[in-house]
């Protein structure tokens, strides 16, 4: 496989149970096939001389380069942010779902990784900053009231 990046071909290394290909003749990044980075986004996951190697690669990815193409399946792909890492943009293949890093990406990705409750947390900041998602809840909560209301006044009242 090569790399999408600098074109050099992409070494396929162990990273304590899950097979990672890696640029190490180039850039450093990195390709993790569909449900492999779920294996090694937190720092608890993952083992082995090539994994401790592939953390210590320095930070490098170029803001303005354009989109990348899935070094498995040609398309182009999204970047990104990943979901339980807020700081971290990755890029995605949509047909294929493999993940591509640039080096010094997974150690951020597990530095920044968020557990389902700030997920949620993050996720709930996002949405409170769009206008249009606080007037909708806002909207929801006046029915939820008005709803409520009414049911309290036909209890009272014993209409049937």
């Amino acid at each position: 496989m090569k790399c999408p990046v600098c074109k050099k071909d992409m070494v396929t290394q162990d990273f304590g149970g899950v097979s990672v290909d890696v640029c190490v003749n180039g850039c450093k990044s990195m390709w993790f096939e569909w449900q492999e980075l779920i294996r090694l986004d937190e720092k608890s996951e993952g083992l082995g001389e090539a994994l401790t190697k592939a953390l210590n690669y320095p930070r490098v990815n170029d803001a303005s380069r354009l989109p990348l193409k899935c070094p498995k399946c040609g398309i182009q792909m999204q970047a990104h942010k990943y979901k339980s890492a807020k700081e971290v943009n990755i890029d995605e293949c949509y047909s294929c779902g493999g993940f591509f890093l640039d080096s010094g990406e997974l150690s951020e990705i597990r530095e920044n990784f968020m557990t389902e409750k700030e997920r949620y947390e993050y996720c709930q900041k996002l949405l409170g900053g769009i206008p249009e998602y606080a007037e909708a809840k806002a909207g929801l909560q006046d029915r939820s009231a008005a709803v409520g209301s009414l049911t309290r006044i036909f209890a009272k009242s014993k209409i049937k």
